[in-house]
C-alpha cells in the first residue's frame, strides 16, 4: 500500500480529501495520512504570497521529511473588490481580535465578521469572489506538480448554514442561492474549489503512484 501524505495538521481537510480521492485510493491502494501522523514533520510557516507558494513549501518539506509522496494545498477567498484579497491571509484576515490561540471556529467567524463589514456599503452587484485552491504533489526525488481549483460566487450580507468552515457561510456559488454551509458533503466536494483542484491532480496521482507493472 502507498501511504501519501496531506501536509496539514487540519483533520477537516484530510477527511475531505479522503472523500474526494476515494475511488482512487481503492484503484491504487493508497492510504491517505494527514502530518500529525509523523511527530517529526515541520510546521512550515506559510511565507509565500500566492496560493500555489504557499502549497509548494509544505509539500516539499514534509516529503523531504517523511520520504514519502506529500500533497498539500494553500486556499482562500478571493473579493474582487477588495483586489483579491483576503487571499493568502484568508486564515489570519481579523489579525489578533479572535486570539492566536481561539479555536478554529472562533477564528473563522472573526474573520467572516470582519469581511462582511469591509463590504457592508459594497452593492450586490459588486459582491463578486472566488474561493481558489492550488494543489501540489512532491515526490521524495524532488519533483513537484501543480493544478488550481476555482469556484466562483458572491458574498452574502450575512453569514447562515453550519455544515462548513472558513468563510462557507458567507459564500453563495455563482447559480445558487444557498451559502456553501448549507451544502452537504457530497454537494461540496462536487463543486469545491479544493474539490476542482484535487480532482485535477487525480490523474498525476495515478500517473506518478501507480505502481509498476
Amino acid at each position: 500500500m502507498t501511504r501519501l501524505v496531506l501536509a496539514t495538521q487540519n483533520e477537516h481537510k484530510v477527511h475531505e480529501l479522503r472523500q474526494i480521492l476515494a475511488d482512487l485510493v481503492d484503484e491504487l491502494g493508497l492510504e491517505i495520512v494527514g502530518a500529525s501522523d509523523f511527530p517529526d514533520a515541520p510546521d512550515v510557516v506559510e511565507s509565500e504570497v500566492t496560493f500555489e507558494g504557499n502549497a509548494r513549501l509544505k509539500a516539499v518539506a514534509v516529503a523531504r521529511a517523511t520520504g514519502l509522496p506529500s500533497v498539500a494545498d494553500d486556499s482562500g477567498l478571493a473579493v474582487d473588490v477588495l483586489g483579491g484579497s483576503p487571499g493568502v491571509f484568508s486564515a489570519r484576515w481579523s489579525g489578533s481580535h479572535a486570539g492566536a490561540d481561539a479555536p478554529r471556529a472562533v477564528r473563522d467567524r472573526a474573520n467572516s465578521s470582519l469581511l462582511l463589514e469591509q463590504l457592508g456599503d459594497v452593492p450586490d452587484e459588486h459582491r463578486a469572489a472566488s474561493f481558489v485552491c492550488a494543489a501540489v504533489l512532491a515526490m521524495p526525488d524532488g519533483s513537484v506538480e501543480a493544478v488550481e481549483g476555482r469556484v466562483t460566487g458572491t458574498i452574502r450580507r450575512e453569514a447562515v448554514g453550519e455544515n462548513g468552515f472558513g468563510y462557507d457561510p458567507v459564500f453563495v456559488p455563482d447559480g445558487d442561492t444557498r451559502s456553501m454551509a448549507e451544502y452537504t458533503d457530497v454537494e461540496k466536494n462536487a463543486i469545491s474549489h479544493r474539490g476542482l483542484a484535487f480532482r485535477a491532480m487525480v490523474p498525476i496521482l495515478r500517473e506518478r503512484l501507480s505502481p509498476p507493472r
